[in-house]
């Protein structure tokens, strides 16, 4: 992989990670586009770089992060992602991470679910609640919703965004707790695929994922702000859109090629 290539897709990581828009689909794209061929490495490489992108939610939320009631919802919450994660590594790995034609289904129906829970929940007002305040029914529902983005172009932050409006969380507590419940899941989710691939990982490869995991850090420091920003102020109806329209795109390019 070139150095190139590497800054590209830490961008593309960057930039879609916190979106309702799923990283790992866009990644996949912008291999594709690339004409990089979906190795063990390059599956490994995005799996790291997204860990990259989550560093940003440590250095934003250092202080909250580390306060025990929040390590004990996220660990909470972590549980059914964790649990099915694992038994699922392998499955994704080889099946799910690379294939185009469940990327373009998912940002569909992904994108339709979005438009139907934002017209739903919208207009709806509910009272500002903490972290602490998520039950453990709600955390373990927040888990299991964070678990679907096995499937790439399955949001992670839009699965548990979406369940979350489901359940009546406001809007800006769920984003939030989107963001933070992203750290134990990639770090995790990295260590293993370091343990269960990294000693077939050269020393060039590992300067590759270097590049991408520092690119994804800086952009989506900034995203992550901007995103905040943006939300308090407008729906996410326009990523439901956006993921129509690209998974669209997706299919007629597939077909057509």
């Amino acid at each position: 992989m070139e150095i190139f290539h590497s800054i590209i897709l830490g961008i593309v990581e960057g930039l879609t990670e916190f979106l309702p828009i799923s990283s790992t689909a866009h990644i996949d794209l912008a291999r594709v586009a690339l004409s990089i061929e979906a190795t063990d490495f390059i599956k490994s490489f995005e799996i790291i770089i997204q860990l990259g992108a989550i560093m940003a939610i440590v250095f934003l939320y250092f202080k909250k992060l580390f306060s025990w009631k929040v390590i004990r919802s996220l660990t909470i919450a972590f549980i059914p992602t964790g649990i099915i994660g694992f038994v699922l590594y392998k499955i994704i790995k080889e099946y799910l991470l690379g294939n185009t034609l469940v990327i373009a289904v998912a940002l569909v129906i992904g994108g339709i679910i979005i438009l139907i829970f934002e017209k739903k929940y919208n207009s709806i007002s509910e009272p500002e609640r903490g972290i602490e305040t998520l039950t453990v029914r709600e955390l373990l529902l927040l888990g299991t919703a964070q678990a679907l983005a096995v499937i790439p172009g399955v949001s992670r932050s839009g699965a548990v965004i979406i369940f979350g409006r489901a359940i009546k969380v406001p809007r800006s507590l769920i984003t939030e707790f989107s963001f933070l419940l992203a750290v134990p899941t990639m770090l995790l989710a990295s260590i293993y695929d370091i343990y269960k691939s990294g000693f077939s990982i050269t020393t060039q490869e590992w300067g590759s994922i270097a590049i991408g995991f520092v690119t994804a850090f800086i952009v989506a420091y900034f995203v992550v702000k901007i995103f905040l920003r943006y939300i308090r102020k407008h729906s996410f109806s326009i990523f439901g859109w956006y993921r129509i329209i690209l998974g669209i795109i997706v299919f007629i390019l597939i077909f057509w090629a």
